[in-house]
């Protein structure tokens, strides 16, 4: 990234400036806005996310918001209620009262003497989020959004289920958060209030784990602040952005061919990352794009913004399968529309083990069956749900995943084929249970024989028709099932070969059925759909499109102890237990600004034991340190999820300390019925 010293306008910063809400709630916010925005005012950008201002975001902040403000901007980075030094309590990710405070934040902001009345809102994950969710409620100042990493639908493309399947993402966010949610405020920041408002804190929490538990379909929990309920609700223009390794692929697409507003869609190689820190690489110059879109809709500069095509997107290149990758070789490609006109679906029937063309396959016998029961092992080297390429989390080499798979390919391919959106498979199938699974894999398979997966779906069976209203399979009864996989763009090269690998197990991304069931798939009917782009189609940009990556150069940070990673499969052909181990220990660092000195180290743990159901168990736990000299303070968090074919059990604690004197402690152990799940 190039740092740039010299921007348009001088900045100025405040480090803790209190909005106060209809209740009497106080949010914190930070804000930097031009030294003459007093005398000429600006429009304003919100960013308003959970993760704490004064320090864990404080380096990320520095970069990009310094640099909008430099540009004529006043940035406002807002604490949600009950995190950093923000007051009251966070008990939940999106609720009413979340966006609720954000209608005030702007209301608040655009009545300020620096503000023009014209505000936007930005951000990436929970900040993307929250700009979407309150752009579909048309406050009178919100003009335009950016969004990256983001969800337009909650039950159905988040980190809690895919295709009516539980995640395990369900219980790790929900350790990410009940961490969060419990850290103390900086009292250098609040003064000697900082101990009542991290005992509220502390008193007010529960596992989130066990809310999204109960409720395992498509129901009024999930339709709230999801925009794909009604798209008409979206008025206002929106640049939004992700990655093919983010687990928010699908999002920048349905949103492109769901709303009736101006927009723009940028889909790179990156993980959970903004583009401009974008990894796998390249990033790209998101920060200048990200002002050209401000300039035109905040400040109504006519600089052909809108110009150019609707949907920019990295065309990945083959590359071996790895959990990490630097860069993603690759080329930029356009679409003037999404849907776009360019990408032909092209059916290939399964047949035998074979992906075929429509016309070999008519030549082929029909009406045979094959079957699969997969061993649990099977899942164990798919990485994470959403990449955040640290501790490297990619999916591996596939071949030891298709030992326990229904494996179906083509031929070695002709010629190159490239494919952009949303591949699917249709099945017949019948299972020998009431609740059942199957995972598809798309992969690209080289000549020597090694799968990168490319992509993938998950359906739980119950789900095969409805969302809302789940019905259990008929066991033995043959039923049609329409599998959806993750959006992605894709070359695959001559020589190499598509695969698609079905099991009836992905553990640990996600968690498994109540008990095993033997899948039979029914040759007839079952096909393979790839939305392929014409390899002759022009890309409709030119590769320089992008500047370099530029951003304002971040206040030091002091690394006091080696931060730790670690991704860790292993296996015990004594007792048969497997495991998979994350950690992710950013060390000890020092705030040099404000002086404050963090810690956080975060553990997953994902076991079985062979092929039985009822030995799962997934384990997230965080220990988050914050001090200062004569002030020290550390939040233990622990959240054990187990299952048997009738019930989830939660066993979660919570543990506070000041001064090494454990001062809070507090456990939960609760069940949550599965219904269907």
């Amino acid at each position: 990234m190039r740092f740039v010293e010299q921007l348009p306008h001088e900045t100025q910063e405040e480090n803790h400036v209190t909005i106060t809400m209809p209740d009497g709630v106080r949010l914190s916010a930070k804000i930097w806005r031009p030294v003459t925005s007093d005398e000429e005012p600006v429009p304003a950008v919100v960013e308003y996310i959970p993760y704490r201002k004064n320090d864990l975001t404080s380096t990320r902040d520095a970069i990009h918001h310094p640099y909008i403000a430099g540009h004529g901007y006043a940035c406002v980075r807002v604490d949600l209620r009950g995190t950093g030094e923000s007051e009251g309590v966070l008990l939940d990710e999106y609720l009413e009262q979340e966006q609720r405070d954000a209608e005030a934040v702007l209301d608040w902001v655009a009545a300020q003497p620096w503000c023009d009345g014209n505000t936007g809102m930005m951000g990436i994950s929970w900040g993307a989020f929250a700009a979407l969710q309150t752009a579909a409620r048309r406050p009178e100042s919100l003009k335009a959004i950016v969004i990256a990493s983001f969800t337009d639908n909650r039950y159905a493309d988040d980190m809690h289920y895919l295709g009516g399947a539980m995640l395990s993402d369900n219980l790790a966010e929900a350790g990410t958060m009940f961490a969060y949610a419990t850290c103390p405020p900086d009292p250098e920041v609040v003064g000697d209030a900082w101990r009542a408002m991290w005992q509220e804190r502390l008193d007010s929490a529960r596992p989130w784990v066990l809310e999204w538990l109960r409720h395992p379909h498509r129901d009024a929990y999930w339709r709230h602040a999801s925009l794909s309920e009604d798209y008409a609700q979206l008025q206002c223009p929106v640049l939004a952005s992700s990655g093919w390794a983010d687990g928010y692929s699908n999002a920048v697409t349905r949103l492109l061919a769901g709303v009736d507003v101006p927009r723009k869609g940028l889909i790179g190689p990156w993980s959970h990352k903004l583009p401009h820190l974008g990894e796998p690489g390249p990033a790209i110059g998101y920060l200048q794009e990200v002002v050209k879109w401000w300039d035109h809709w905040l400040k109504g500069v006519d600089n052909g913004v809108m110009d150019g095509p609707m949907l920019r997107t990295w065309m990945q290149e083959s590359v071996p399968p790895s959990t990490s990758y630097e860069e993603r070789p690759g080329r930029w490609v356009a679409e003037p529309s999404w849907p776009s006109p360019h990408i032909k679906e092209v059916v290939h029937p399964l047949r035998g083990s074979a992906i075929v063309t429509a016309d070999d396959g008519e030549d082929l016998p029909r009406g045979r069956t094959r079957t699969v029961q997969s061993p649990l092992s099977v899942g164990q080297f798919a990485g994470k749900w959403a990449s955040y390429n640290a501790p490297p989390d990619l999916p591996y080499d596939q071949r030891e995943e298709d030992g326990g798979s229904l494996v179906f390919e083509t031929e070695p391919l002709p010629e190159r084929v490239e494919i952009l959106g949303s591949p699917a498979v249709d099945l017949e199938v019948s299972a020998s249970a009431p609740v059942a699974q199957v995972t598809v894999r798309l992969s690209d398979v080289a000549p020597d024989g090694r799968a990168t997966r490319v992509t993938y779906g998950v359906l739980n069976l119950t789900h095969r028709d409805s969302e809302e209203h789940p019905q259990p399979l008929e066991p033995g009864t043959r039923c049609h099932a329409r599998i959806p996989l993750n959006g992605v763009a894709q070359a695959f090269p001559p020589g190499h070969r598509i695969r698609i690998s079905l099991s009836t197990s992905y553990w640990p991304l996600v968690w498994p059925a109540p008990e095993p069931a033997l899948l039979t798939v029914h040759e007839d009917g079952a096909a393979l759909t790839l939305p392929v782009r014409p390899v002759e189609e022009p890309d409709g940009m030119p590769q320089a499109a992008f500047g370099e990556p530029e951003g304002c150069r971040p206040p030091p940070v002091t690394r006091l102890t080696e931060p730790e990673q670690a991704w860790t499969v292993s296996r015990s052909l004594v007792d048969y237990q497997s495991a998979l181990d994350i950690v992710k220990d950013r060390g000890l660092q020092r705030y040099e600004e404000n002086g404050i000195e963090v810690g956080l180290r975060a553990c997953e743990r994902y076991t079985s034991v062979a092929d039985d159901f009822s030995s799962l168990s997934g384990r997230s736990s965080w220990t988050m340190r914050f001090s200062r000299p004569g002030w020290d303070v550390r939040v233990e968090t622990s959240t054990v999820l187990t299952s048997n074919a009738e019930e989830f059990t939660v066993d979660a604690t919570l543990d506070g300390y000041e001064g090494g004197r454990r001062v809070f402690s507090r456990t939960w152990n609760e069940t949550v019925p599965r219904h269907l799940a």
